[in-house]
């Protein structure tokens, strides 16, 4: 009996010190200068990847639909507009089943990005935000393009948010 008291306590003061240090969740914060709503821009696609600019706005706007009191709208008359471009995508591999022949890549996506108010001042921006997403390679071209297809959905999604993150953070 003693010892479970002993034991509560101690959890209970390392729930007290942990609680006091600082430490919360990244992102937890409000966007830049107050704003209520934003406009997100469909990204621009500085790559040859057919269709990420879609798929990585569709997974930020998730994010701020998902995480945010922020309104998400495609009116002019939004607090703020965010629009960048997705600059580049790479692929690499990561593992080899022989000289020739691949069995694993990882692909590597890296975003620009600008929030602008409505009266023209830029409230916040940041170039060069990547992020890496690993896929399996197969013998199977077509398998192949669709294990990469699902990974840069994938790959989107985490871009997001860390953007999201890096936008909302307010140390």
């Amino acid at each position: 009996m003693q010892l479970k008291k002993i034991n509560i306590g101690l959890l209970l003061s390392i729930c007290i010190l942990a609680s006091a240090c600082g430490y919360k969740f990244s992102g937890g914060g409000e966007p830049p200068g107050g704003i209520k709503s934003i406009n997100i821009v469909t990204f621009q696609n500085r790559t040859s990847e057919v269709g990420v600019e879609n798929t990585f706005t569709s997974e930020l706007v998730d994010q701020f639909i998902t995480n945010s009191d922020v309104m998400v709208t495609r009116q002019t008359s939004a607090d703020a507009v965010m629009e960048g471009s997705i600059v580049a995508i790479r692929s690499g591999t990561i593992a080899r089943k022989g000289p020739q022949s691949s069995l694993e890549s990882r692909v590597y996506m890296t975003v620009d990005l600008k929030l602008t108010a409505k009266n023209g001042k830029v409230l916040w921006f940041s170039k060069g935000i990547s992020e890496k997403e690993e896929y399996d390679v197969d013998d199977d071209k077509a398998q192949t393009e669709s294990n990469k297809s699902a990974a840069i959905k994938r790959l989107s999604k985490k871009l997001a948010e860390r953007v999201y993150n890096r936008l909302t953070d307010d140390f």
